[in-house]
């Protein structure tokens, strides 16, 4: 029998980090294409000293004793971690583990990407000539919105926000911010007046959102402050789906009081087929892909490994939620 620690690997990681857990641990990996039934993974976690996880899994208490009171370290492939229960591993003193910054880029950009997308109707513009509407060059067909001299606004100004704020810079936007733990120097530096939420909604012609998913922020955009934007508005979220009131925002668009959407996560993922958002053209919704380039996947594979590592040798972890 082998000496070395035994892990759960979630998911089918890439290959740059789950070669790395190979050569410390005993490994485990659940390698279907759709996640482990929770049922399944309650067996396959039980005797483990390290689990790697990632969003698609939930990760509660229950889970955590199915494992066994020898469970080291809860290593998330994830900057979020809001699908593990984090006062139940507290509790049984199991660290957790994250992958912060390595998604940054990646993410800033499917968020420039969304904005450009619903502001310039890209994906509008690809069906009407899959469907054979394009006839003629019309002087009025597919207007949408210019980005220069427009303002911006980002709720949250952490390491993607400000990452967003930078590449707004060279589309000549104004940008404002609402952000109450970022120092105004930090916002200074990148051109970004910190601002209320009440007045950023009221005037910003796009709103990105980049908070994380807690008690505060669920359902932050919801009827009430959806009211607060410009009827002629389009909000972006590459955030967590669970920060936006769906329902609500689908009768904001419906009924025209919010000029489009563009949104890399939904609540839930992945987004029900009937989903009334699929079916308004000035929506544009992504398979939760913000992180999906290579580079980014494989190096948060690998800073995942490395927490995996650490925990189950009893050594600090690189990253670890606080």
């Amino acid at each position: 029998m082998s000496n070395q620690p035994r892990v759960l690997v979630t998911r089918l990681i890439p290959e740059a980090g789950l070669e790395r857990v190979r050569q410390a641990c005993e490994v485990t990996v659940w390698a279907e294409d759709m996640p482990a039934p929770y049922e399944r993974l309650l067996d396959l976690v039980k005797g483990m000293d390290g689990l790697l996880c990632t969003l698609t899994e939930r990760i509660d208490a229950g889970l955590m004793d199915a494992a066994g009171p020898q469970l080291k370290v809860i290593s998330q492939m994830a900057v979020g971690y809001d699908n593990i229960d984090v006062a139940a591993a507290r509790t049984r003193g199991i660290p957790i583990g994250n992958t912060p910054g390595v998604l940054t880029d990646a993410t800033a950009d499917i968020a420039m990407a969304l904005l450009l997308a619903v502001s310039r109707r890209i994906v509008e513009s690809v069906d009407y000539i899959r469907t054979g509407q394009w006839q003629t060059w019309q002087p009025t067909a597919l207007l949408g919105t210019d980005l220069a001299g427009a303002t911006l606004g980002l709720i949250g100004l952490g390491r993607i926000g400000k990452a967003v704020a930078r590449r707004a810079r060279g589309f000549d936007l104004r940008l404002i911010a609402h952000s109450p733990h970022c120092p105004p120097e930090e916002a200074h530096a990148l051109g970004v007046e910190l601002v209320e939420l009440d007045y950023l909604l009221s005037e910003a012609d796009y709103v990105s959102i980049h908070t994380p998913l807690n008690e505060r922020t669920r359902h932050l955009i919801n009827r009430k402050t959806l009211a607060q934007m410009k009827p002629s508005a389009i909000l972006i979220n590459t955030a967590r789906g669970g920060v936006v009131d769906q329902h609500a925002l689908y009768e904001a668009l419906q009924a025209g009081k919010l000029r489009g959407a563009g949104l890399d996560v939904t609540d839930p993922e992945p987004i029900p087929l009937d989903d009334p958002l699929l079916g308004l053209p000035n929506v544009v919704i992504l398979p939760h892909i913000g992180s999906a380039s290579q580079r980014t996947r494989d190096r948060m594979a690998m800073m995942a490994a490395d927490n995996l590592i650490a925990g189950v040798t009893g050594q600090p972890l690189p990253t670890q939620v606080k």
